[in-house]
């Protein structure tokens, strides 16, 4: 968490977010729901910040990276909220539909995963979410397809859940079409909290991992090296510098 992170939640008058991440925030007014309810906890939070008060709206990692900061874009826009950036105007009347908005960049679970694994992400990658609740399924395979066709470092993110264990394996499948079943893999789950996890296979197995929803995966380009316990993509200086 970053610095500003922490500052703003400590001037905040309320906080809402999923009820596994409101845990770790303690003496504020709390608005939590489950999963499924991003909607609802987005209202909320707007309509506290209409009343001229300070809500934190809490997302794990990155607050624009599969998070909340989107979701908040698209309902004050429908409901025609005028937003302020760093502004000194009253914003205490509820009637004038104006708030005041800051998005507070946080660590991805792709920095944070990267950062444990070794360096995957030292060239070009893609990240792809395998979860088909908001996207298509087609439009996943999609993605992935070119992904790999062009050679990108993959990032996947929510490979499995309980409702949800065939993704991964198409996936793999999709991906074996175009890169070697050697192709180093690792596995991170819950980077840089108490239940985290390191482990490496190759493409090949993938589809044998213990994975879940705090599970990021790193499939490597046809560049990438497993060297020990770790994983790095060379961005290329090899061949430009005598290294």
């Amino acid at each position: 968490m970053s610095q500003r992170a922490i500052a703003v939640l400590q001037k905040a008058d309320s906080v809402a977010g999923y009820s596994t991440y409101i845990n770790l925030i303690k003496d504020k007014k709390i608005i939590s729901t489950g999963m499924m309810k991003e909607v609802e906890r987005v209202e909320k939070a707007i309509d506290q910040a209409l009343k001229g008060r300070r809500c934190a709206l809490v997302s794990g990692g990155d607050p624009g990276i599969y998070a909340m900061a989107g979701l908040v874009f698209e309902i004050c826009r429908q409901r025609d909220i005028k937003l302020l950036r760093n502004s000194n105007i009253d914003v205490t009347n509820e009637h004038e539909k104006m708030i005041e908005l800051e998005i507070v960049p946080g660590i991805p679970a792709l920095a944070a995963g990267a950062a444990l694994a070794g360096a995957p992400l030292t060239h070009d990658f893609a990240a792809v979410s395998l979860s088909d609740l908001l996207t298509p399924w087609t439009k996943i395979e999609a993605r992935l397809t070119h992904a790999v066709q062009a050679d990108f470092v993959i990032v996947l993110y929510n490979p499995k859940s309980k409702k949800r264990d065939w993704q991964l394996k198409r996936a793999q499948e999709l991906i074996l079409e175009h890169r070697d079943s050697k192709t180093p893999v690792a596995i991170v789950t819950g980077a840089m909290r108490d239940n985290q996890e390191i482990s490496f296979t190759t493409l090949g197995d993938l589809d044998q991992a213990l994975v879940g929803m705090q599970t990021v995966v790193f499939i490597g380009s046809s560049s990438s090296i497993r060297y020990m316990d770790f994983l790095f993509t060379p961005r290329g200086y090899s061949h430009k510098y005598s290294i």
